[in-house]
């Protein structure tokens, strides 16, 4: 078995492409408020990977950057400001921030309103609830996305998902509740994990550990997204071995070009959202 391989780069570029002719029919462009503080090399690739892509659809992205000894008070001011201002439509805080900022504190500090990472506690609530006007979080938004790109019935499928984060772990395994699965999560503390995994249809690596996911955790014919960036000696890699899933399941999502694009790609499409819901007549 060879698994097909689940081209996240090009699902994104064709919802940049929707996203770019839907924007270029509005009056004045979406604002998406970007905030880096400090000088950590991976944030700043991903602050710049942002702007490129909102110019390209036709947002407007404004960095706001600091450096690493930027005050807590600093930050929150900044944040109110952007809260109020009518012309920003969605705010962007760039993690992690410096060791002695409260992010918790920060995010939270983001208007429900404008939190299109949707990490603030309003927007992951109604996600709990199934409100149509929460902001999805959007690394998993972006995996239901390649999930629904396979045209495939996901009802009943047995999903595990490695990982319990709020960013990656707990929303998505929400979104797969919501698709009729039966979920499972699982962690670090998780007892016969290999066995676990090979039990599912649909597995989502999310724990940060350079191809750890063997074919040993790997059910033939499986749906295996990676959502791992971890940077090695012999350059980027996933939670998976990429060369057991594909031994071995029947799709699988690469690094780079998986789930990486697609959550730029939900960004851009949560900041439109933003705007449309804040320009409603």
């Amino acid at each position: 078995m060879t698994a097909k391989i689940i081209n996240g780069t090009e699902i994104a570029k064709n919802i940049r492409h929707s996203l770019k002719e839907k924007i270029s029919l509005l009056k004045t462009p979406p604002v998406l408020a970007v905030i880096l503080a400090g000088s950590d090399p991976a944030s700043e690739i991903y602050v710049k990977n942002k702007e490129k892509a909102c110019h390209e659809v036709g947002i407007t992205a404004r960095t706001h950057k600091f450096s690493a000894n930027v005050s807590e008070k600093e930050l929150l001011d900044l944040l109110n400001d952007l809260n109020r201002a009518p012309d920003i439509n969605g705010i962007l805080v760039q993690l992690p921030l410096p060791a002695h900022i409260n992010s918790e504190k920060i995010l939270q500090a983001v208007s429900p309103a404008k939190d299109v990472d949707g990490f603030h506690p309003l927007n992951i609530g109604m996600l709990q609830q199934k409100s149509p006007d929460t902001f999805i979080p959007c690394t998993p938004k972006g995996i239901i996305c390649l999930l629904h790109s396979l045209s495939l019935n996901l009802t009943g499928l047995n999903a595990i998902v490695i990982g319990r984060s709020q960013i990656v772990g707990l929303p998505v395994s929400n979104l797969l509740l919501q698709e009729n699965c039966t979920v499972t999560v699982t962690h670090s503390k998780t007892k016969k994990l290999s066995a676990l995994c090979r039990s599912a249809d649909i597995l989502i690596a999310a724990l940060g550990k350079p191809e750890f996911i063997t074919k040993e955790y790997i059910k033939p014919g499986a749906i295996i997204i990676d959502v791992g960036i971890n940077r090695t000696p012999n350059g980027l890699k996933g939670d998976v071995n990429f060369k057991d899933a594909l031994e071995t399941a029947a799709y699988v999502t690469p690094v780079p070009g998986g789930v990486g694009p697609m959550t730029i790609a939900m960004l851009l499409e949560n900041t439109y959202e933003a705007f449309l819901k804040q320009n409603r007549p």
